[in-house]
């Protein structure tokens, strides 16, 4: 038997019945490994659709970005 557990105001905590637990702890690992799966897949998908032009683009826009600010006074 688990020793009862007390709240800050001095109440007994209501002590979760056994088959909540174990439904609790699966849904939990299944959201945790469905997590990291999506993670993997993104990271995986990421790097192998990598287009290294793409990220070259992003220097001609701050050059843009710049000119236009030049332009504006700003």
């Amino acid at each position: 038997m688990r020793p009862v557990q007390y709240d800050s105001f001095g109440e007994p905590i209501a002590q979760p019945v056994r088959d909540e637990r174990v439904v609790s702890r699966i849904a939990l690992r299944t959201g945790v490994g469905l997590f990291w799966t999506l993670v993997v897949v993104i990271v995986a998908a990421r790097a192998a659709y990598f287009h290294p032009h793409f990220a070259e683009q992003f220097g001609h826009v701050a050059a843009l970005m710049d000119r236009l600010r030049a332009v504006l006074g700003a």
